[in-house]
């Protein structure tokens, strides 16, 4: 019956596309659609195929999916529910809710039917995929990141990932009702951004950088002049003055490429207010810590490490990757003069994403950095599959205080532990 259906879905979807103008814009979707359903009924008569009105509407979607979309993945990516969307080969789709991953009833038809859909979404922007060029990062039109690659490096098949973009960005109220973080911590937070304090974002894959970055960039003052450089534009920065530069690949003759660096130096000459760099990952680290030691403070960044000391251990390794053969000591002073704070995140057993630590840094003692913990995660227990916890203060002010205060703001000591009411 599966097989039935299948083969009738494909013989009418065939016949459309035979039939479609080719020439027809496909960006006027509402009249594409109506063609199509006119012709969908018109085949239907002919062939003299009996469907009831429910299975006469999946397949009519189905086929539309399939000619305008990006087929099976079209539920999927309309799910609010589904934050990522994971292609492993034709046959075993996946997705992530709530921080947990499930496998999903969807399918398709064969490898070749995947290759279809990758490339329905790369050619637009200009890329290919093939044996020669063998993976690519991606954006779909809504803003949702991707990223394919296909055999003969996957040996299952061609492989999709698609972290989903939401067009109502999170807010900082919402981390604080989903206990991500507290009001205190967020509003030291707001207060080290406006005062133009450096911040590094670091947690692993999937901990919620990009958004976490896009929250604290939302406290950017509206008269800051601020670039954002990224891979694929994820960013949703709500301030007037916004200045979006997206790295590029190289073209099929290996040509053309500019890097997250190329744009960091680039940046500089664009009399910057503000520097927000999607994420650190390579060589542009040095050129980003250059930028945050020579007056472009309040710059922002995210980076993969699973925790603060990691994150300072690898970008060490990554001016390194620029190639500057300085002394380790020299390059620690660099990272400890040009960043002030990184904020951890984690994704818990649960599957929530909190933040873990705050971490000041406070200068050098010799050969090492000096970090000071000014909020730390403290987990309370287990209760109904939830992970009970709150991030607390550690009774630690620390020494850029001083730039908060000159800033004209004024924190309570209560948000630092002080002439805090013990709970008993």
């Amino acid at each position: 019956m599966r097989d039935a259906y299948r083969d009738l879905k494909s013989r009418i979807q065939t016949k459309l596309i035979n039939e479609l103008d080719p020439t027809m814009d496909v960006t006027q979707q509402e009249e594409v659609r109506r063609t199509i359903r006119d012709m969908f009924e018109s085949i239907l008569t002919e062939e003299r195929i009996v469907l009831s009105r429910a299975e006469r509407e999946r397949l009519f979607e189905q086929i539309v999916a399939e000619i305008l979309g990006l087929g099976p993945l079209e539920p999927l990516l309309a799910d609010p529910t589904i934050t990522e969307i994971m292609v492993n080969g034709p046959k075993n789709i996946y997705v992530e809710r709530k921080g947990k991953i499930e496998r999903v009833n969807y399918t398709f038809e064969s490898d070749e039917h995947v290759m279809r859909i990758i490339e329905r979404i790369v050619a637009p922007l200009g890329r290919r995929i093939d044996e020669s060029v063998p993976y690519q990062d991606a954006r779909l039109q809504d803003g949702s990141r991707v990223n394919a690659i296909i055999p003969p490096l996957s040996l299952v098949g061609p492989v999709l990932t698609i972290r989903k973009f939401f067009k109502i960005p999170l807010t900082a109220e919402k981390l604080i009702e989903l206990g991500s973080i507290t009001p205190e911590a967020m509003e030291f937070l707001k207060a080290c951004v406006i005062a133009a304090l450096n911040i590094l974002i670091s947690g692993g894959t999937g901990t919620g950088k990009t958004t976490f970055l896009n929250i604290l960039s939302s406290y950017i003052p509206p008269d800051n002049r601020i670039i954002t450089i990224e891979n694929a534009a994820e960013l949703q920065l709500q301030q007037e003055h916004v200045v979006t530069l997206e790295s590029r690949p190289p073209n099929i003759e290996g040509r053309g490429e500019v890097t997250i660096r190329d744009l960091v130096i680039n940046s500089l000459r664009m009399r910057p207010d503000r520097i927000v760099v999607g994420e650190c990952r390579g060589a542009e680290a040095f050129d980003m810590l250059q930028a945050m030691n020579t007056g472009h403070e309040g710059s922002m960044t995210t980076i993969h490490a699973n925790s603060p000391r990691d994150a300072l251990a690898r970008l060490e390794n990554m001016v390194l990757m620029a190639g500057m053969e300085l002394p380790h000591r020299a390059i620690r002073e660099q990272i400890a003069s040009a960043i002030n704070l990184i904020v951890q995140l984690e994704r818990m057993r649960d599957g929530s994403r909190r933040v873990v630590s705050i971490t000041a840094i406070e200068g050098m003692e010799g050969e090492t950095i000096v970090r000071t913990e000014v909020f730390k995660f403290e987990q309370a227990g287990y209760e109904q599959g939830r992970i009970v916890g709150r991030l607390r203060p550690t009774g630690v002010r620390p020494k850029f205080m001083d730039k908060i205060e000159a800033a004209g703001i004024n924190l309570p000591p209560t948000i630092f532990g002080f002439g805090e009411r013990i709970k008993v």
